[in-house]
Order: C-alpha cells, then structure tokens, then sequence
C-alpha cells in the first residue's frame, strides 16, 4: 500500500479492481482448477510487469486487484491474463495438448475500476465477497 513504483522517467501507484466471469457463468472456478488459477494469474502478471495486490476467487466469477504500469492499457493486461489463463487450463486440465486457443473458457469482457485511496475498501470487499454472496443467497431463500 502508498508503494510508489517507477519506471525510468515515471513514478507511478495506478491500481485497478477486476471482475470476470467464466463463459455462461459456469461454477468450474472450485476444485483442481481453483487451487492453482492464482498462480497462474500472478506469473502472467508478471509477464506484464504488473502485480495482483489481492485476489479472490468466487464460484462463478474472479475478483483481483492488481497494479498494472502506466505504459500498459489495463485492457492489454487483463486480455493478455484471461487469453493466457484460459490456454493454459485447457491444456493442463481439459488435455487440448497443441494449438488450443481457450477462447471457450472466459466470457467476453471484464468490470474494472480504479482503486485510488479506497484502496482498503477494495481489499476488504475483494476477501469478504464470498461471505457477503452467501449472506444475500439466504436473503433470498426467505422470498
């Protein structure tokens, strides 16, 4: 937290909250998968000179903030994580051993937003969720 990172003629602290979703919000995130998607997300982080501050994962979506540099378009970053990711667990768990994109396994399009100085806000938000989700699914039960 107040890390200010640079780069050779930049100071920068530029970090965003994502959400996504695997395609038709199927609950595939638990399991084997679950278990070691995060690793995955944070060495393709990397990859982009980014880092995931805090992340979570939901049954049916993905929570992470993570601190991208100014030279990269969050875009870029986020495509580049769920293109990569979605590759990589077709072929360590579906078998598609050559040549498999993974374009079936994200769904189109992410919910970013700036983190600025509600920094722990987001953090507490992004650890808490699964428990909130479960408050409001009995919420429900009683309509």
């Amino acid at each position: 937290m107040d890390k200010i990172e640079s780069l050779n003629h930049t100071k920068w602290d530029c970090k965003y909250h994502v959400v996504f979703i695997p395609k038709n919000r199927r609950k595939v995130l638990y399991g084997q998968l679950r278990m070691h998607i995060g690793e995955v997300f944070r060495g393709l982080a990397q990859r982009k000179e980014s880092r995931i501050e805090e992340g979570h994962l939901m049954a049916d979506h993905v929570h992470m903030m993570i601190s991208i540099p100014p030279k990269y378009a969050v875009s870029t970053v986020v495509g580049y994580i769920k293109g990569k990711s979605a590759t990589h667990l077709a072929r360590v768990y579906a078998e598609h051993k050559r040549n498999f994109t993974g374009q079936s396994f994200w769904a189109r399009g992410y919910f970013v937003s700036t983190v600025g100085r509600d920094e722990e806000v987001i953090r507490n938000h992004i650890r808490h969720q699964e428990k909130e989700d479960e408050r409001l699914e009995q919420l429900g039960l009683w309509r």
